[in-house]
């Protein structure tokens, strides 16, 4: 049975990505829009060839959706998100949850009070290079991880291809590490491999914008292992980065081509720099999303990770807003 998917608002600039996956698919179509802004919406309706809803409410209880895809404002993810869950629609949703660990929360207790299936967008956990770094960690080549590094950046400030919103603090609960970050942030935290117990965060406005365009966070454990988080729209020719290091050895990828280098004192093929093999990346998080639909499953891992990033997003703008490391109860990592 096809999936109906309903739009909730494009106002991300990944929104017409997700339609893509969905028009792709072969169990999914979209069949309706609503926008928070109309005029945005009416387009995207036209061009989709579906109907235009002038409210969420009246697109959730039309009877043509059974879905709801959200790439609304993320201070609206809570109110679209509640809204969809009790209307009985499963969720697919652009990073973060929500702005804030509380928001999160109230999403999470109606998604599980309706039994809707929730995925979140988190890609990089599903690419080749995260699922190697993953496999070498976990065969203990690196020995006892002792700092990570992640970074991604972008020039979307500087040569002004993002769109004005992106630089609105209340629609987006801030600017650079917030929406770039997100990736580096998950990526850190499940590559250190422990609870993180403290953020610390800073953050630079090159081009003057309401939010940062330039940031570091940085993750601290228990055991003395740190990552540092870094993102940015000011930087047009920065690699996506990561490194990972331990006491045994090093692994590497990206700087700057899409290599992964391992060097470790526990493998004698690799005692010297070697390139590693890559794995094919696994299924999308659209996939999934519409996979647990269809078996009834639930994406936990999935989940716990985003809550995870909320958790240490809002601790990392705390941080940088009142300059001291920010520490968190041990729970859950």
């Amino acid at each position: 049975m096809t999936i109906r998917i309903g739009k909730a608002s494009l106002w991300h600039v990944h929104a017409w990505d997700y339609i893509g996956q969905a028009q792709q698919h072969p169990d999914t179509e979209i069949t309706a829009v609503w926008d928070e802004v109309p005029q945005r919406g009416r387009e995207a309706a036209e061009k989709l060839g579906v109907p235009y809803y002038e409210t969420l409410d009246e697109m959730l209880s039309a009877g043509d959706v059974d879905a709801v895809i959200v790439d609304a404002p993320t201070n609206r993810h809570r109110e679209v998100m509640i809204a969809a869950a009790r209307a009985g629609k499963h969720i697919f949703t652009e990073k973060v949850i929500a702005p804030t660990e509380a928001e999160v929360s109230d999403i999470l207790a109606e998604v599980r009070e309706a039994g809707v299936k929730l995925t979140v967008s988190l890609p990089r956990l599903n690419d080749g290079y995260t699922l190697a770094i993953q496999d070498i960690l976990d065969r203990g080549l690196l020995g006892r991880v002792t700092y990570v590094r992640a970074r991604l950046s972008h020039d979307g400030a500087l040569a002004n291809w993002l769109p004005e919103h992106f630089y609105n603090a209340e629609q987006c609960g801030g600017g650079a590490l917030i929406d770039l970050g997100c990736h580096p942030m998950y990526l850190s935290a499940l590559f250190l491999g422990e609870p993180v117990t403290g953020v610390g965060a800073n953050f630079g406005y090159i081009t003057g914008k309401e939010v940062e365009d330039n940031a570091l966070a940085t993750l601290h454990t228990a055991s003395g292992a740190i990552a540092s988080v870094e993102a940015g729209f000011v930087n047009p020719y920065s690699p996506f980065a990561v490194e990972v290091h331990g006491t045994e050895g090093t692994v590497l990828y990206g700087t700057p081509d899409s290599k992964l280098l391992l060097r470790t004192k526990k493998d004698a093929n690799a005692s010297e720099w070697t390139e590693q093999p890559l794995p094919g990346n696994r299924e999308s998080a659209f996939d999934q999303w519409v996979r647990h639909i269809q078996e009834g499953t639930e994406a936990s891992e999935n989940i716990a990770a985003a809550e995870r990033l909320t958790r240490l997003m809002e601790a990392a703008n705390r941080s940088a807003k009142e300059g001291r490391v920010v520490p968190l109860e041990q729970r859950n990592g």
